[in-house]
């Protein structure tokens, strides 16, 4: 249940966590209605579904090779076995967002959502034509930032609530927050569909540690030292995309104006994404196999990897250390140097920012 609407008895202070977690979402956002109970993403975004359509009604979302998440409408997931979903790219050329070319599939399919949002892509988003978009043809605009949720916060990146009928995000990511989901927004109707769609349409309990941690989380993003964080967090994920230029790979898009990118290293090495992941963990460097526009290599093998700078950002790193993070990805994946020599220059920079527990 809600504050002050539980099925069990007992939770007066649980109640005030969970308000309290609210107040200070609703303050990050400058958003009217939250619900901060969803266990994920995914389920938020699922939550989202139920609440506003109907089995079979169309949708339209990014792709996966694109950089759109499963829940956007991929075959596989709920969103594209219980939904009629369609697909937008981007340019073929700039590799990012045509919103152009996206009105004129809106226009086509005439959907009653369109989802704007992104698992793997490192441009701006320009919520406010999505918008237009979705006005144009009577749908639903709903803005999936898990990605991004803390650049918006800190005014870095454009906040989607005031042209969106529904956003949600997770709390890990760029909110470096515990793994869980939100949802918000400002139409007092649709808050209504989306409380009844968590619970009991789609979860029972919440999980009232994890909501502890949300509320713990947005106030540390409610600080004016978490926008400096986020900043940092741009300026590393820039430095390490233009180092890896510098050596010869490309970039999806052509770099980066978020906190992450996806490097084509089977262009530039003949390693898929999958090979270039397994090898780079033999040097304790964690990555992601990711696939790229159009890519002609399964989703579980890929033609890039997905890099991102948030949590290497927190432990202290600034643009010196991530140029040297790309000059040793370069070194592994072309076999400049043996990985025990990869691994020391890795543990150099460790040493350099211990974990602060």
């Amino acid at each position: 249940g809600y504050p002050y609407r539980r099925y069990y008895g007992g939770c007066q202070f649980i109640d005030e966590i969970e308000i309290l977690t609210q107040e200070r979402l609703k303050k990050l956002f400058d958003v009217q209605y939250v619900n901060v109970q969803p266990h994920s993403g995914s389920q938020a975004n699922m939550a989202v579904f139920m609440a506003l359509l109907n089995p079979g009604d169309r949708i339209l979302g990014m792709s996966l090779d694109a950089g759109g998440h499963l829940t956007h409408g991929y075959k596989l997931s709920f969103s594209g076995i219980n939904y009629e979903a369609f697909s937008y790219g981007l340019n073929p050329t700039s590799e990012e967002l045509a919103y152009d070319e996206i009105e004129k599939i809106a226009l086509k399919v005439r959907p009653k959502m369109i989802i704007a949002g992104a698992s793997a892509y490192s441009r701006k988003i320009d919520f406010k034509r999505f918008k237009e978009i979705a006005d144009k043809v009577g749908a639903y605009l709903f803005c999936d930032v898990a990605h991004i949720a803390g650049l918006i916060v800190t005014g870095l990146h454009r906040n989607p609530c005031p042209y969106a009928d529904v956003v949600t995000s997770t709390t890990h990511k760029t909110l470096r927050g515990p793994r869980g989901g939100i949802i918000l927004t400002n139409n007092p109707e649709i808050a209504k569909k989306i409380d009844r769609a968590v619970f009991p349409g789609s979860q029972g309990g919440p999980l009232m540690h994890i909501i502890a941690a949300k509320g713990v989380a947005f106030l540390e993003a409610l600080d004016p030292s978490f926008k400096v964080y986020q900043e940092q967090v741009i300026k590393n994920a820039f430095a390490l995309s233009e180092e890896f230029k510098k050596l010869g790979y490309k970039i999806v898009s052509g770099g980066t104006d978020n906190h992450l990118l996806i490097v084509k290293v089977y262009e530039k090495t003949g390693l898929t994404g999958k090979e270039a992941e397994n090898l780079l963990l033999e040097v304790n460097i964690v990555t992601n196999k990711n696939t790229i526009p159009l890519d002609s290599l399964p989703p579980l093998i890929t033609s890039g990897i997905r890099l991102g700078s948030p949590a290497m950002t927190s432990r202290g790193l600034k643009e010196k250390d991530f140029i040297e993070i790309a000059r040793i990805i370069d070194a592994a994946l072309t076999k400049k140097e043996s990985l025990d020599e990869l691994k020391a220059r890795v543990k150099a920079i460790t040493d350099r920012y211990p974990l602060w527990y």
